[in-house]
């Protein structure tokens, strides 16, 4: 049977390497630029008849993305490809679960409907399950889900002392329990009042039993950072050391890192989305579930 080939698009370039290395996989080429009036060229450097075709691309600012994807995954189709599978470690659209207002698109239902035409298998880190128990609910396709809580939790015990680990909200709290216990360490959940997409007041309930404890603040998406950073300001307010900040996928928009980089100790990341913050490997772990898939 022919080797699988991997193609990288853009933004995950950095990781084509260890998951090809991982999976025996020829790493693809492929010829990606756009023309004067904005539309997109692509070309597909490599033969990939009757072969698995292994996209990787991490869904962060999927709009520029996703077109590009769709590109590539029907050009090797047509060239013969057997099956065509995407390895998006952050897998975008999953918020908007529900139509909180007359008229509003349920966009993490669309973008679904679309990747699953398109595509023959997925596997993604963590993706935002909040009304979703599963991605089957509305991806047609396999699908394989890494849980980063294990590596997160092993940072934690490895670079941090004596850790107090803390959530974001009361929905986080089935998550961050996993983490604290893989961490050998208490943990506490934020309650919090969203106004508006950037604005969060939040409480820390029974925070200061811990002052002798580290706080390590975690998260499976940092975008905005809002959060975050006024569970961060009321941690130093109450008494606590400067937080660690260990997040899975560190989308953090404008200057939302630079804000929480000056209220926290660290912050720290998977690679789940390249930043500058990447400090916890995932890779084995994709590389396994994709092992499954294929």
């Amino acid at each position: 049977m022919n080797r699988p080939v991997l193609f990288a698009l853009s933004g995950s370039e950095a990781l084509a390497q260890p998951l090809s290395a991982a999976l025996d996989a020829e790493v693809g080429t492929i010829e990606h630029r756009q023309f004067p009036d904005g539309e997109t060229y692509l070309r597909v450097g490599n033969d990939v008849s009757d072969r698995e075709v292994i996209l990787l691309s991490s869904l962060d600012h999927p709009d520029a993305k996703l077109l590009p994807l769709l590109f590539a995954a029907d050009t090797a189709r047509d060239l013969g490809a057997r099956r065509i599978g995407l390895v998006a470690p952050y897998l975008a659209y999953m918020r908007q679960d529900i139509r909180f207002h007359a008229g509003e698109a349920v966009t993490s239902r669309t973008f679904a409907a679309i990747l699953s035409r398109h595509l023959d298998w997925l596997v993604t880190v963590d993706p935002h399950l909040h009304r979703y128990h599963e991605l089957s609910e509305i991806y047609r396709i396999p699908t394989q889900v890494v849980h980063a809580a294990p590596f997160l939790a092993s940072w934690i015990k490895r670079n941090v002392a004596r850790p107090l680990i803390i959530g974001p909200d009361l929905e986080s709290e089935q998550w961050v329990s996993q983490v604290a216990a893989d961490a050998d360490a208490p943990f506490l959940v934020c309650e919090k009042i969203r106004s508006g997409d950037r604005h969060v007041t939040i409480s820390i309930p029974n925070a200061p039993a811990f002052l002798d404890r580290q706080p390590v603040l975690v998260d499976d998406i940092a975008s905005s950072g809002r959060t975050l950073t006024e569970a961060a300001r009321q941690l130093v307010g109450m008494g606590f050391a400067r937080p660690d900040c260990v997040v899975v996928h560190p989308l953090f928009a404008g200057d939302a890192a630079q804000v929480l980089g000056g209220l926290v100790e660290r912050i720290v990341s998977t690679n789940a989305v390249a930043h500058t913050s990447n400090d916890i490997d995932v890779m084995p772990a994709i590389a396994e579930a994709v092992r499954h898939g294929i």
